[in-house]
C-alpha cells in the first residue's frame, strides 16, 4: 500500500544535500514503513539553516513533496495562503493519484482548503489526523473552522483525548514518539533513579511564556535557599523569541539553568535519562505533548497543567502533578511537595507510568491504525 500524507511539516536541505524534517514527525513517518510500502510526505520546504532538532528519512521508500512555505498571522501571510491554494492543491491532486491512502494532519493554515478539497473532491480512502485540542473551548477561527469540518464530513478523524459527545468517526489516538527499545530502556532507567538526593528538572518546547517557561523560572526563584540547595540543574530545550528574556530573568536565581536550544532527539532522550522531573506548566493549545510521554518513560514525575486530554492520562499524585489553577503560586507548592517526596513514592508513580507510555508507542499506533482505519475502510 502506498500512502500520501499532507502536513506543515517544515524540512530543509543539510550542506550535503539531504532532506530532513521535525525531527518528531519524521520519526513517526519512518515508523509507518511498518504498515505502509511507500510513504510521499507532501509538505513545506524551507530555504533556511535546518535546526538540530530536524531528522533524515530512513528510506528512499518516503518520498519528500515540496510545498511553499505558508502560515502566519498578519493579513500577507493570510492572502498568501489563498493565492498560493492552486499550486498547493495541484500538487496534492497529483500525488493522490499515485497513492492508495491518504493522512491529513490538521490544525494548520491549508487545512481551510485542503479538508474541503479531500471531502469532497477525491475518492480515495483515507483519515484526517487532529493534532490539537479537540475540545478547546475558544480556538483561533482557522482551527475552529477545521474541527468543525472535520465533525461535519465522514471519513475517520483521530484525535487526542476521550471527549463527551465525540462523533464515532472520531476516534481516540494516541500520538506516538517511542520505540520498543525506548520502552524497554526506559522502564530500567526509571527503577535507577532516586528521588530523595539533588533533583535535576527539564522543560522541552518553545521557549515562550504561554509554554511556562517564565512561570518555571519565577517559581524557583520564589524557593528557599535550602530548597534551591536540592536542585542540581533545570535543563531548558527549545528555542523561541523570548529566550532571551529568560536568559536574563533565570541569571541571579541562585539555581543552575541551562539553556540548549534545538537538540536532536538522541540528545533531548539523554536530559530525559539524567532528569527526575518534568516541567510544563503551560496555558498554550495543546493536544497531548509527546515530550510528555517521552519524560515520564525515562522515569521522569510530570508536573503539567491540567488542560485537553492531559489530565485523562495524568492522575494527579498518582501518575504525577497536575496543575489546576497555571500560576507560579501553585507550582511553587508542588515543587516543595515533590521535595518531600518519598521514594517509595516515587518509584509507584513510575511503575503507574507504564501502562501510560505504552499507548505512545509507535508498535501501539501502527497496530491501532491497522485494526481501527485499514481493516474497518477495507
Amino acid at each position: 500500500m502506498k500512502l500520501a500524507i499532507i502536513s506543515h511539516t517544515e524540512h530543509f536541505k543539510t550542506p550535503d544535500g539531504t532532506i530532513v524534517g521535525w525531527g518528531p514527525t519524521i520519526t513517526e513517518i519512518n515508523n509507518l514503513l511498518e504498515v505502509f510500502d511507500t510513504i510521499y510526505h507532501v509538505a513545506m520546504f524551507h530555504e533556511s539553516k535546518a535546526p538540530l532538532s530536524a531528522l533524515p528519512y530512513v528510506s528512499n521508500k518516503i518520498i519528500f513533496v515540496p510545498l511553499p512555505v505558508l502560515g502566519g498571522h498578519s493579513l500577507v501571510d493570510k492572502g498568501m495562503l489563498l493565492y498560493k491554494a492552486p499550486i498547493v492543491l495541484a500538487t496534492i491532486r497529483k500525488t493522490l493519484k499515485q497513492v492508495d491512502w491518504f493522512q491529513f494532519r490538521a490544525p494548520t493554515g491549508i487545512g481551510v482548503y485542503v479538508i474541503p478539497f479531500l471531502s469532497l473532491c477525491n475518492s480515495k480512502p483515507g483519515w484526517f489526523k487532529y493534532a490539537g485540542n479537540w475540545n478547546q473551548e475558544n480556538p483561533p477561527l482557522g482551527y475552529g473552522l477545521q474541527r468543525k469540518m472535520l465533525k461535519k464530513q465522514s471519513r475517520i478523524v483521530t484525535v487526542n483525548g476521550s471527549w463527551e459527545n465525540q462523533p464515532q468517526h472520531c476516534l481516540t489516538f494516541e500520538n506516538p514518539c517511542l520505540t520498543d527499545t525506548d520502552l524497554t530502556e526506559g522502564e530500567k532507567m526509571g527503577k535507577q533513579k532516586n528521588i530523595e538526593g539533588k533533583l535535576t528538572c527539564c522543560f522541552v518546547g518553545r521557549l515562550e511564556k504561554p509554554k511556562g517557561v517564565e512561570r518555571i523560572i519565577k517559581a524557583i526563584g520564589g524557593l528557599s535557599v535550602a530548597d534551591k540547595k536540592r536542585i542540581n540543574v533545570i535543563h531548558l530545550v527549545g528555542d523561541g523569541p523570548d529566550k532571551n528574556y529568560f536568559m536574563s530573568l533565570a541569571k541571579d536565581i541562585g539555581v543552575c539553568f541551562v539553556f540548549h536550544g534545538f537538540l536532536s532527539r538522541d540528545k533531548v532522550f539523554d536530559i530525559y535519562r539524567e532528569s527526575h522531573v518534568f516541567l510544563m506548566p503551560t496555558t498554550a493549545s495543546e493536544g497531548f505533548p509527546k515530550v510528555l510521554a517521552e519524560a515520564m518513560n525515562y522515569g521522569c514525575v510530570p508536573v503539567v497543567s491540567n488542560i485537553s486530554s492531559i489530565g485523562q492520562y495524568i492522575i494527579n499524585n498518582e501518575t504525577g502533578f497536575l496543575l489546576e489553577v497555571v500560576t507560579k503560586k501553585e507550582l511553587l507548592k508542588v515543587l516543595r511537595h515533590i521535595f518531600d517526596l518519598k521514594q517509595n513514592k516515587y518509584k509507584q508513580m513510575v511503575e503507574l507510568q507504564r501502562n501510560i507510555v505504552f499507548k505512545f508507542s509507535f508498535n501501539h499506533y501502527n497496530k491501532h491504525i491497522i485494526s481501527n482505519i485499514i481493516s474497518k475502510i477495507n
